[in-house]
């Protein structure tokens, strides 16, 4: 499969590492020099310097045999171009990062008679994020599959759990009646992820990633050792767009919303249009101004200023005065990580948000949708089990399966079921997989 990639920003760039995993036939454009030198360090991917809006340039790196053509500069205006300019010259797929909401959605045009497949916004798909965090908010990471028919969830072990210190076989015996499957774990310390087995041992400060069908999430409460908080009055700090869209998107669904904007014009601006939110100016920083807004009556805060340290710096002070849940926007990638130890709920990155939505439309074989989880290099694929598919043919416990992969359960008939080992998969189910990158081709071919 062929790619181009333009833009070699942190999507770009998240994309193109992706990409590299399985050797595909990956080109990135860009102007700066000293992105591509960096890519070029790093991944083995083929870099070019220049404009990705130039025809000639796109003719000289074969534009007319390419599979896919990813524009994701930072200018929405670029990438729709790019898009146009690229179909025309034969690429026989376009997918533009685009921030405009209105071309997201409306009936109007058909974008796709001008070359543009597909559209992603980082922005609408933050705001998304951030709204079901705060509905499953004793977890500090969670991915729906099907409407929520499965459900990833992830939350660090604490002192309370009853599963501390047993193995993962244990666990499951002495909580047999609920339907969990552990599916990853990030330790303390450890770089590399483990996909757990019957013998893993749970340890406090760990961060699990179960995956849950509909029907056991509230069941799931008991066994992390903590309870399920009712979010109901969420403090926003900042206007930008992923603050306006996130400030709708939870009056839509009846929470109580304050949002807190620096820029006075600004602030009267979002007024206007937020009619159910409550909007305050004034600046976020300002601790005098938060205890004013009464900060520790909200059940929740959440930090997504154009500015990565101050959104953590208010979600720390928020986590002082008694907050239940913070979620902080940043904008450097290597600070996803870090969410738990500095004591902030969840860090949430738009690009990589949109990295792991865009890469969807990459894969081979019949996957549905995938997710990126925030403190793994990883995804969580779902796959469309296709007729005389590989991993039809045996039960699960006899497949050969990769030791980095694991599943974490199969929809079947709108129905959601355990895959144990003696589970065995058919044409049509739709199967929840986690897979680590050194493991994604294999998984691949097992569903083809």
């Amino acid at each position: 499969m062929k790619i181009i990639i333009a833009g070699a920003g942190d999507v770009g760039f998240h994309l193109a590492k992706l990409l590299s995993y399985e050797s595909q036939d990956t080109y990135i454009i860009d102007f700066d020099g000293n992105k591509l030198n960096y890519i070029n360090n790093h991944l083995d991917v083929i870099t070019k310097k220049g404009d990705a809006t130039s025809i000639k340039l796109l003719k000289e790196i074969g534009i007319d045999n390419a599979d896919l053509l990813l524009a994701v500069t930072e200018n929405q205006n670029t990438n729709f171009t790019i898009s146009v300019v690229g179909k025309a010259l034969g690429v026989k797929k376009t997918i533009a990062r685009i921030s405009n909401p209105e071309f997201l959605k409306n009936d109007d045009i058909d974008f796709k008679n001008y070359g543009v497949d597909f559209m992603i916004s980082p922005e609408e798909l933050a705001a998304e994020e951030i709204k079901l965090l705060l509905n499953q908010s004793s977890f500090n990471d969670t991915v729906a599959f099907e409407n929520g028919l499965f459900n990833v969830m992830g939350t660090s072990l604490g002192y309370k759990s009853p599963i501390l210190d047993l193995t993962v076989k244990e666990a499951k015996e002495k909580f047999s009646t609920v339907d969990f499957i552990t599916i990853a774990i990030k330790r303390e310390g450890v770089s590399q992820t483990i996909i757990p087995r019957g013998d893993t041992v749970y340890k406090l400060k760990d961060q699990v990633y179960f995956s849950v069908p509909n029907y056991s999430i509230e069941k799931l409460y008991p066994i992390i050792g903590k309870e399920q908080v009712d979010i109901k009055n969420v403090m926003v700090l900042g206007g930008s767009s992923i603050g306006q869209k996130t400030a709708r998107n939870l009056c839509k669904d009846n929470f109580n919303v304050k949002l807190i904007e620096r820029n006075k014009e600004k602030a009267l601006t979002i007024a206007e249009d937020l009619r159910h939110t409550l909007v305050i100016n004034g600046d976020g920083r300002d601790i005098e101004l938060l205890e004013e807004e009464n900060i520790r009556e909200m059940d929740a805060f959440v930090a997504v200023t154009g500015d990565s340290e101050t959104n953590i710096m208010s979600c720390l002070v928020a986590k002082s005065k008694g907050i239940k849940k913070t979620v902080a926007l940043v904008e450097n990638m290597d600070y996803i990580n870090i969410s738990q130890t500095i004591g902030i709920d969840t860090l949430i990155n738009k690009k990589l948000i949109a990295a792991s939505n865009i890469f969807r439309h990459i894969r081979k074989g019949e996957i549905l949708a995938l997710a990126n989880l925030h403190n793994i290099d990883a995804e969580v694929f779902e796959f469309e089990v296709q007729p005389n598919a590989k991993v039809t043919e045996k039960p699960i416990k006899e497949l050969r399966f990769p030791r980095e992969a694991v599943f974490g359960g199969v929809i079947r008939d709108e129905k959601a079921h355990m895959s144990f080992g003696d589970f065995q998969l058919q044409s049509g189910d739709k199967a929840i997989v986690f897979c680590l990158p050194e493991a994604i081709s294999i998984v691949e071919d097992l569903f083809n």
